[in-house]
């Protein structure tokens, strides 16, 4: 067993996969075609449910469990409003892996994901959060930075990385995430006591993406200080921060957070309500970029990798270069 292989053991038994690489899942790009060209290069590839509904879903898991005989997981929003009948789609399609994220995962979800035989995945932004979710019966946790695209945590990812991985590497897998775009920075981590790591901003030029040629030709013209994390305007909205390219719908989210505030000052929406009306706002923005191809008003969420990602390649390159590179920074 090569040391690469010997440091991944644990996040590849976990995943039942080759290499211990998660697909980020990224709404409207981390769909059949990814995910199953992800599981079928050897990494373990993530279904982004995001907005969907129940039947969507199924109809997504089914479409992906056509494309590989791999497995693969399900993201699903802790917010979303029928997550328990996500969780029984996957229970129904026998998803082996399914990752939370968005918050803590509501009362009765992770008994009922183990039920079904699943293994569950959390997000863990802090190290406290990191503890209860271990206490809690999680079976691996993703810590992930804010150098990530899309939703992001206040603390970079070498910070999480210190804090949590010598504390917890030992209880279970834990996998990083967050301005990975190569394979030394993945040693590295393993070396520190990480399972595997998860990238998504570097899928996104994938042949096998199906996100817009715009979109893809944002991501190969971009270096790390286009992507930016959008600013919060009102402090009483709990508007989680996203990563994305700096384009003329950065200004358009400015907007939406102040007519979200007078909608609560006016008593129109509570909180709840006005935390998914952001979401649907960035959902909606998000489909406009990656499938309509409106890179200058639509949400070109990406990570500040993205200033190493210069060519569009099939997804077995990709996942090939970030092995070599992880093999040869071993191997000094």
């Amino acid at each position: 067993m090569s040391k690469l292989a010997h440091l991944m053991y644990r996040g590849t038994e976990f995943l039942g996969c080759d290499v211990s690489i998660l697909g980020g899942a990224m709404s409207w790009v981390s769909e059949r075609n990814l995910v199953s060209a992800i599981s079928n290069a050897g990494g373990f590839g993530v279904i982004a449910c995001g907005a969907m509904t129940p039947e969507l879903l199924d109809a997504e898991i089914a479409a992906t469990k056509a494309l590989t005989t791999k497995p693969f997981g399900v993201n699903l929003i802790t917010m979303h409003p029928q997550i328990m009948d996500l969780i029984a789609v996957c229970a129904k399609h026998q998803v082996s892996h399914i990752v939370l994220a968005g918050g803590l995962p509501p009362k009765g979800s992770i008994e009922a994901i183990k039920e079904a035989g699943a293994r569950v995945m959390c997000f863990a932004p802090a190290l406290t959060l990191a503890k209860k979710f271990a206490r809690s019966g999680v079976d691996a946790l993703i810590i992930e930075g804010s150098e990530a695209g899309g939703h992001i945590g206040p603390v970079s990812t070498s910070v999480l990385a210190q804090e949590i991985l010598p504390e917890l590497c030992d209880q279970l897998p834990i996998f990083v995430a967050g301005g990975i775009a190569r394979g030394g920075l993945m040693a590295s981590y393993l070396e520190m006591g990480a399972s595997g790591v998860q990238l998504g901003t570097r899928f996104v030029c994938a042949h096998e993406s199906i996100a817009h040629p715009n979109f893809k030709q944002a991501f190969l013209r971009a270096n790390a200080r286009d992507a930016v994390a959008s600013v919060q305007i009102d402090p009483r909205l709990p508007v989680i921060p996203v990563r994305a390219l700096k384009n003329k719908g950065t200004e358009e989210f400015t907007r939406k957070q102040i007519e979200v505030a007078g909608k609560l000052d006016r008593g129109e929406i509570d909180m709840e309500a006005a935390q998914l009306e952001i979401e649907h706002y960035w959902a909606g923005a998000l489909r406009r970029a990656v499938i309509d191809g409106d890179v200058e008003y639509g949400s070109v969420m990406a990570g500040q990798s993205v200033g190493m990602v210069h060519v569009e390649r099939p997804v077995v390159d990709i996942i090939a270069k970030l092995v070599r590179e992880a093999e040869e920074a071993l191997a000094r």
